[in-house]
């Protein structure tokens, strides 16, 4: 497998430079590469919202609103917070687990997300290199069609595994209150087990959350800090599917 990785890699460069030119038409044209395509693209931007309305009324629900006086049947404020949460994630869970079969058929960039190729010595080198652009050691950054090497350790670290939990202990949570009548009280059964009880399993669900908030506020960072320092497309990318590299 890191054969067929690598040899995806060294196309992806060639056809960059390929493009490119010489070093004086690299100043003068920008170089347009595909990268994403649209199941990547839809999938990223239908994620971005559902973890926006998974965090707000998880918070929500974990510190609930002040209960509003008159009829009941009038304010049904907390009911839709949580009609909310679990809608989103439902849609979350569903697409989390198509991205993951896309990762098979999409092009080699939609399986960086899931294959971390840390086999590769030209992995490693790379890492290294992009530590050293993200605390101003080095004076330009390497040029990737996907993300860099650092980029796919902290998704991988920080949203993959994170969501993994994340899906599992919400199914759980929401399954419980149905008992053993509901048909996959088993997994919820599975979970309470392996993280010691209903109320470990609430911990886990919350830190799994903090874990990707905080990664979404370094992706955030990254992405803005590179369109502007590094000459390439990332925002744009994610909407276009085209990585474009400036001089």
């Amino acid at each position: 497998m890191s054969e067929v990785f690598d040899d995806d890699l060294a196309t992806q460069r060639a056809m960059m430079f390929d493009s490119a030119g010489s070093a004086a038409e690299r100043q003068e044209t920008q170089v347009a590469v595909f990268a994403y395509e649209a199941p990547v693209r839809i999938w990223h931007w239908v994620n971005f919202l559902c973890m926006l309305v998974l965090c707000v009324t998880g918070w929500l629900i974990g510190q609930p609103p002040p209960s509003i006086g008159g009829e009941a049947s009038t304010n049904f404020l907390f009911g839709w917070i949580r009609f909310s949460h679990f809608a989103a994630g439902q849609v979350f869970a569903y697409a989390f687990v198509g991205r993951m079969i896309f990762a098979f058929v999409g092009n080699p960039t939609a399986r960086e997300l899931f294959v971390v190729p840390v086999w590769s010595r030209q992995w490693w080198h790379d890492l290294f290199s992009t530590f050293k652009w993200y605390f101003f050691l080095q004076k330009r950054p390497q040029r990737f069609i996907g993300h860099n090497p650092l980029a796919q350790a902290m998704m991988f670290t920080t949203f993959v595994l994170p969501a993994f939990v994340i899906i599992a202990t919400g199914v759980a949570l929401y399954v419980e209150p149905y008992g053993i009548d509901h048909p996959v009280y088993m997994l919820t059964d599975l979970v309470f087990m392996m993280t010691g009880g209903s109320l470990q399993t609430h911990a886990w669900h919350h830190l799994s959350m903090w874990l990707i908030i905080c990664f979404s506020i370094l992706h955030i960072y990254a992405a803005v800090r590179e369109e502007i320092m590094s000459r390439q497309s990332m925002i744009s990318t994610m909407v276009s599917g085209w990585r474009m590299f400036k001089d």
